[in-house]
């Protein structure tokens, strides 16, 4: 049982606010331990056009979560195997037909679904042949989006139909639905198709993972077999898994910041998972604490915004001592 401390909860949500976010949730143990949500500043008329989609019934914005959706996908991708619709060490081509990169037929041939899971498919962001498949560890945003018309073709829905038949609906997740995103936004982040959603649906996520697979409902969406392999570290790069970041590891690469040692997040638990996304999206579940935490928003000005966020989470956190504390 934690308690925790109200004051250090509210700088939390007070740093959180002047970093520019939109929305704040902490979630323990299926309780809600804070939310907040804020307007996006006047003058910000780029970030509306590129990222906001409405406000879901609870008044949060809705909001197109960049990267985020990759954690999403795994999910998909791992409860298309469970239904024996997907073979991760089946060639991409094999689901959506030849000459879908610019590398040559042999060389596309020899990239296999998990290797776009887990961002090993030796392609540059052109698409252009850099690398055998499965030797090197590239951040390769165009080369993931291939996933989703294999999801499409292999189980013979649409993202949105699959997506809400085989996660958001059962899973509550009423405000989340994939989005053609404007040209900008497309050509910036290197996929035509974004996801919307909202804080507390990204929670529920995270509750599934707690639950190893199982809905609040007690339906299991994913198998805890194939929910396991989403967080088994990637040989060649111990901060990522299957299209989730991992904490505890020896050393991190990250798009736009380079490599470190250690933990991906120092002031984070080490058994902490993280889907990110541009604009500093964070989700953030840790099993050992039964906890979620989820920022949405803008970019911080703070370049160190999930370190201070996981130590005021961490300060704000006090184990119960005895009968009546």
């Amino acid at each position: 049982m934690t308690r925790w401390d109200e004051p250090t909860l509210d700088e939390l949500a007070s740093y959180c606010q002047g970093q520019r976010s939109t929305g704040l949730l902490v979630v323990q143990d299926r309780r809600t331990v804070i939310e907040r949500h804020w307007p996006v500043p006047d003058g910000q008329a780029v970030f509306a056009r590129r990222y906001l989609h409405g406000r879901s019934s609870d008044g949060a914005l809705r909001e197109d979560v960049a990267s985020q959706q990759k954690s999403v996908v795994a999910v998909l991708a791992a409860i298309a195997v469970d239904r024996s619709l997907l073979d991760l060490e089946q060639p991409v081509s094999d689901c959506i037909g030849r000459g879908w990169s610019r590398a040559d037929a042999t060389q596309e041939q020899a990239i296999a679904v998990r290797h776009l899971l887990e961002m090993c498919s030796g392609l540059d962001d052109t698409l252009g042949f850099a690398a055998p498949a499965g030797t090197h560890h590239h951040y390769n945003t165009p080369a993931y989006a291939l996933l989703l018309p294999v999801l499409e073709s292999v189980a013979g829905l649409s993202m949105d139909g699959l997506t809400a038949e085989w996660l958001t609906g059962p899973a509550g997740m009423r405000d989340t639905a994939w989005c053609r995103r404007c040209d900008e936004l497309s050509t910036l982040l290197g996929n035509p198709r974004g996801l919307v959603t909202t804080p507390r649906d990204l929670a529920r996520l995270g509750q599934i993972v707690l639950d190893g697979g199982i809905s609040e409902e007690g339906r299991r969406l994913v198998s805890a077999e194939g929910l396991s392999a989403i967080f088994r570290r990637d040989a060649l790069h111990p901060a990522y898994g299957r299209l989730w970041w991992l904490n505890g590891g020896t050393h991190w690469i990250v798009p736009n910041k380079g490599r470190g040692t250690g933990s991906l997040v120092a002031t984070a638990p080490a058994d902490a998972v993280f889907a990110l996304g541009s604009e500093n999206r964070v989700m953030m579940v840790v099993p050992s604490q039964r906890l979620i935490l989820v920022r949405l928003g803008q970019q911080a000005p703070d370049p160190e915004l999930r370190e201070h966020m996981a130590r005021l989470l961490a300060l704000a956190t006090r184990p119960a001592t005895g009968e009546g504390s």
